[in-house]
Formats: C-alpha cells, sequence, structure tokens
C-alpha cells in the first residue's frame, strides 16, 4: 500500500507539478553545467550497473551520468511533466518517468545506485522519512545524498512559499532510519565565491553502502 500523502505533502505535488515546478525548469536550464568531474570520478570509483535520480529535473546530473553507465541503465524520476518532457529530448535514451518519490514504481534493489541532489530539501517533514524509504528500497548497493545541511531542522524561505524547503542533517536521519546503511564518505561542495567557478551549491552529501540481499 502506497503511504498516504499529508495536506502539506499535497500542496508540495501541487506547487511542483505545476507553474512554480515549470519556472523552476526555465530557471535552472544550465544547472549542473560543471558536474562532470565530480560525477566521473565518483561513478568510476563506484562502478555502479545502473542509477535512479529521484527528482530528475532536466537531467543536471544525468547529463553527466547517462555518458558513463550507458543511457539505457539510467532512469530518472520526477513529478512536473515539462521537466521530463525536456529530459527526454536533452538525454535520449534514458528513461525519464512521471512518478511520485513517495512511490517509486520499480521492484526492490532495481538500482546499483539511487540518489537524490536538492530533493529531500523540497519533502515535507512528515513525508521525508517515507521518501528516503523508497530510495534505499530501489538501491543495489548505493545510496547518495546531496542535500543542504544544518544540525537540526530549519525552514528556509523559498521563493514566496513556506514549508517548500529544509535544511537538516538528512545524513544523519539516514542513519538513524535505516541503521543498515554504511557511511562511505561525507564532504561538502561549496557554492561559487569570489569568481571561483563550482558546481554546487554549499551543499553537503554522504554516499552510503547497503548490505547484499544474501
Amino acid at each position: 500500500m502506497a503511504p498516504r500523502t499529508g495536506e502539506h505533502g499535497k500542496r508540495l505535488e501541487r506547487l511542483w507539478a505545476g507553474e512554480f515546478g515549470d519556472e523552476y525548469v526555465d530557471r535552472n536550464a544550465a544547472a549542473g553545467a560543471l558536474r562532470e568531474g565530480w560525477w566521473s570520478d565518483l561513478l568510476r570509483r563506484l562502478e555502479p550497473a545502473s542509477a535512479l535520480e529521484v527528482g530528475c529535473n532536466i537531467g543536471a546530473n544525468l547529463q553527466w551520468v547517462a555518458p558513463i553507465l550507458g543511457p539505457e541503465a539510467v532512469v530518472g524520476i520526477d513529478i512536473n511533466e515539462k521537466a521530463l518532457a525536456k529530459l527526454r529530448r536533452r538525454i535520449p535514451g534514458v528513461r525519464a518517468v512521471h512518478a511520485r518519490a513517495l512511490e517509486l514504481p520499480f521492484p526492490d534493489r532495481a538500482f546499483g545506485l539511487t540518489f537524490t541532489m536538492g530533493v529531500l530539501i523540497h519533502q515535507s517533514p512528515e513525508d521525508l522519512p517515507a521518501v528516503m524509504a523508497e530510495v534505499v528500497r530501489c538501491a543495489d548497493r548505493f545510496v547518495l545524498c546531496v542535500e543542504y545541511h544544518a544540525d537540526g531542522e530549519e525552514e528556509v524561505p523559498y521563493r514566496g512559499e513556506r514549508g517548500a524547503l529544509y535544511r537538516r542533517d538528512y545524513g544523519g536521519l539516514y542513519t538513524e532510519l535505516h541503521p543498515e546503511l554504511r557511511l562511505l564518505e561525507q564532504g561538502f561542495l561549496p557554492a561559487p565565491e569570489g569568481g571561483r567557478r563550482t558546481a554546487f551549491d554549499d551543499a553537503t552529501y554522504w554516499l552510503f553502502e547497503r548490505p547484499s540481499a544474501g
């Protein structure tokens, strides 16, 4: 049975599926342009056979994942149809699926790597554990989380919408909710400053390994 979405979560789903999400697509057309090196290093070290991005938007990350793993091994899900249409045109062969993060339409352990990047921050607090459980459920080996960190839950005003962005210790929450996960790496990905060009925006990443099914 699919998890029940709270009223807060339903509002956020409508927000990201509609005009607000469409505007995000247009605003972030160039997102991920400098991430090639980071993804290349990570994927060549981990060597996953396949990857799923939950909240892929137009492919800021998948544009670098697909050439390494092969587009046929890469899947992105999103709730915004405009983003998925752009992704299909941008990266032929990648499977772009309209789906809710709360109800991923894939079998258990379907992907070598499952990940989010700037997506958990936009989940309602009451739905967040269920979304994280889905990310873990679909991972055969690796779970990657790249989000804004804070020691406690902090709501951040976001483009006039309340309850639409939260900082917290997402890695700590994964460990608390899924103690079977083993933390392999944690790091900080800085935003551009003083002319320095970087690929990220003061995000923290956590890379976990899930035990084998056997």
